[in-house]
């Protein structure tokens, strides 16, 4: 008996949720494309992260013995991944189910290649993000440790992958990278962003930058950092091309403050302190900081005498 009416209870469940796709078919994939999926994307960023840093988060022993063997076999899986991901991501660009392959694979193909060219550049780039964390921290103690534990290096690693796919015109993947590594370190940087060399974010938990950010090199942010944009009123009105602050060179941001708009420039060497808020450009070698706040201080004897005659302004 409960059987059969689990059934029916399972049954008309069932029936709600498939009117639920007609009623809110903003949400569904249905008789779409296949798209690129999460654990798909999330292994290719881990073999392109493993081609980019050799030696490090794999299991087998890397040597200059092996290293091109290592490498070899990474880039061709990497390529082939690429190019399966990006077909997808393509096609489903398109939204026309009967375009042809043959020109989304070609163009996959292309970016791909053009990807796993790029991997030097990256490597170079990267070299200078980590000794900038081995300068401006006092408390790393090697290369070796800013690359396996620091969640800053992580997220700008992923990002210079991500950027150059967007740079290619690539969709969504870039995207789906970008959140891979922010929901492991807490750090989102969208993958439009353009950021310059030695670049370090310390501790990095909660720091946000936006599409259209612009960052100089030797620029350093800490925790809590949004260089963000402004409202949008209009929804997805991007009347104005650029939404996001832009940093100039040798910048400090420290942790918790909000840089927002796409007029505001951050001039040259200057420096924002905590909890700052801006919406507008600062000239170069300028330190902004709020007054320092009023603190009272009541002994713990006096505690008692101070909650019965309370100043109004306690």
């Amino acid at each position: 008996m409960s059987g059969n009416h689990d059934e029916r209870v399972l049954a008309s469940a069932i029936d709600d949720i498939v009117e639920s796709y007609a009623e809110h078919g903003n949400i569904n994939h249905l008789d779409g494309l296949n798209l690129p999926s999460r654990s798909e994307v999330a292994t290719l960023l881990d073999d392109l992260i493993s081609i980019v840093f050799p030696g490090y988060f794999v299991r087998q022993h890397v040597d200059q013995l092996t290293c091109r063997y290592f490498v070899g076999e990474r880039c061709a899986r990497a390529l082939r991944g690429l190019e399966l991901a990006l077909a997808q991501a393509f096609r489903a660009q398109s939204g026309d189910p009967s375009a042809a392959n043959d020109s989304h694979q070609a163009r996959a193909h292309t970016c791909a290649i053009e990807m796993i060219r790029a991997i030097p550049a990256i490597r170079a780039v990267l070299d200078t993000d980590v000794q900038a964390a081995l300068v401006g921290d006092p408390a790393a103690g090697s290369a070796f440790e800013i690359i396996t534990a620091y969640p800053g290096v992580e997220a700008i690693a992923v990002h210079r992958i991500a950027h150059t796919l967007c740079d290619l015109d690539v969709p969504l993947i870039p995207r789906m990278m970008s959140e891979q590594v922010h929901s492991r370190t807490g750090i989102d940087i969208h993958p439009g962003a353009s950021i310059g060399e030695s670049f370090f974010i310390d501790h990095g938990t909660g720091v946000v930058i936006g599409e259209t950010t612009e960052i100089g090199a030797r620029v350093k942010l800490y925790q809590g950092v949004t260089l963000g944009a402004l409202s949008v009123r209009n929804g997805r009105d991007k009347s104005s091309e650029r939404r996001h602050p832009r940093l100039e060179d040798d910048v400090t941001i420290y942790a918790g403050a909000t840089i927002l708009g796409g007029d505001t420039v951050i001039g040259r060497g200057s420096t924002i302190g905590g909890n700052v808020w801006l919406t507008h450009s600062i000239e170069p070698n300028t330190t902004v900081m709020l007054d320092k706040p009023s603190l009272k201080f009541i002994k713990e004897g006096n505690r008692v005498n101070a909650a019965k005659h309370r100043d109004p302004e306690y």
